[in-house]
C-alpha cells in the first residue's frame, strides 16, 4: 500500500431536498482521481459525517469505493465519542469490499485524557484488522493526542499513521522526530503540508483538493520529490493558491469549499444544519479568488 500524496477529504454531495446526491458523489470521485488525487477520505469532518444516518454513512462510502475501482487507496471516517460503538462501526466498515482502512479521530466531547484515548483506539484497532490512520483534530473534539500517546498507539500493528490537524507545529515535529520510519504523517491543514512534508510527512489530506484537486496533487507531488528544483515548484503553487486555501476556513468547514465548488460549476452549496451556507461577503471573496487564479471567467 503506498500511502502518500495528496488525499482528498471529500464533501458529501446533497440534493436541494437534502437526500444524498449520488451521481454527484461518483462524478466527484471520477474528477478528483483523474486529476491525480492519491488518497479518498469519505465521511470525515468535511463530510458532514455527523449529520449523517447510518444507512447513508455506510452508502457514502461504498459509492465511494464503486466510483475509485481500486485505483486509490479509500480510508473511511470511522468516528465516534463512545468507544463501544466506534468499534461496532469499525466492524462494520472491514465487511466491505475494496475499503483500504478507516480513519478515526480523537473521541469528542467526553475529553479523555491521554489514557483514555490510548485505550479508545487500542479497542478499535484490536476490533478489525484493516489499517488505521489516527486523526488528531483537537478543534473540533476539544482533545488533543500527544506525541508520546501517538508513539505508544504506533506499535499496534495496524495502526499505520496519523491525520494531524493539530497546527501545532512543535508538536508535530516532536512526533515525526520519534515516529518509527513506516508511521505515516500526514498534514491535516493545507497551509502546513509543505512543512509537514520538509519534516518528514509523507503527504497531505486536503480540504482544498475537493475544488482544485490538480494543483494541490502537484505540489503534494513536487514537495515529495524532494530536489531543489522540485521545491521550487512546490512553493510556487503554495504561494499561487494559499490565500484560496485559507478561505475554505473563514467560515466553518465545509460551507466555504462547497461554495467554491458552486461557484466552479461542480457541486452545490447544499448543507445539512447546523451547517448553513456562507455570507454574501464570503461567497464574494471566494469568487473574486477563484477569478484571480483564472478558474473563472
Amino acid at each position: 500500500m503506498n500511502l502518500s500524496g495528496c488525499g482528498t477529504a471529500l464533501v458529501t454531495p446533497f440534493a436541494q431536498d437534502g437526500s444524498l446526491d449520488e451521481p454527484a458523489l461518483r462524478a466527484h470521485v471520477q474528477w478528483q482521481i483523474e486529476s491525480g488525487v492519491s488518497l479518498l477520505i469519505p465521511c470525515g469532518t468535511t463530510g458532514e459525517a455527523s449529520t449523517l444516518t447510518e444507512q447513508e454513512w455506510l452508502r457514502v462510502i461504498e459509492i465511494t469505493i464503486e466510483a475509485a475501482a481500486g485505483r486509490v487507496p479509500i480510508f473511511a471516517g470511522c468516528t465516534h465519542n463512545a468507544t463501544a460503538q466506534a468499534v461496532a462501526n469499525a466492524k462494520k466498515l472491514a465487511k466491505l469490499t475494496g475499503l483500504t482502512g478507516i480513519l478515526t479521530a480523537n473521541p469528542y466531547y467526553n475529553r479523555p485524557g491521554q489514557e483514555g484515548q490510548y485505550q479508545h483506539f487500542r479497542a478499535i484497532a484490536e476490533a478489525v484488522d484493516l489499517p488505521i490512520l489516527l486523526y488528531n483534530i483537537p478543534g473540533r473534539t476539544a482533545t488533543n493526542l500527544l506525541p508520546e500517546t501517538v508513539l505508544r498507539l504506533a506499535e499496534l500493528k495496524n495502526i499505520v499513521g496519523i491525520k494531524e490537524s493539530s497546527g501545532v507545529m512543535g508538536q508535530i515535529t516532536e512526533l515525526l522526530a520519534q515516529a518509527p520510519a513506516d508511521f505515516k504523517v500526514f498534514a491535516g491543514d493545507d497551509a502546513l503540508a509543505l512543512p509537514v512534508i520538509a519534516l518528514g510527512g509523507v503527504g497531505l489530506v486536503s480540504v482544498a483538493s475537493n475544488a482544485i484537486p490538480g494543483p494541490m496533487s502537484q505540489m503534494i507531488a513536487a514537495a515529495l520529490t524532494g530536489t531543489q528544483e522540485a521545491w521550487a515548484t512546490a512553493r510556487q503553487l503554495n504561494a499561487r493558491y494559499f490565500a484560496l486555501m485559507q478561505a475554505h476556513f473563514i467560515e466553518p468547514s465545509p460551507s466555504p469549499i462547497k461554495t467554491s465548488l458552486a461557484l466552479l460549476g461542480r457541486g452545490s452549496e447544499n448543507l445539512r444544519l447546523p451547517m448553513v451556507p456562507v455570507t454574501d461577503a464570503t461567497r464574494t471573496k471566494l469568487r473574486t479568488l477563484l477569478t484571480s487564479l483564472g478558474l473563472l471567467p
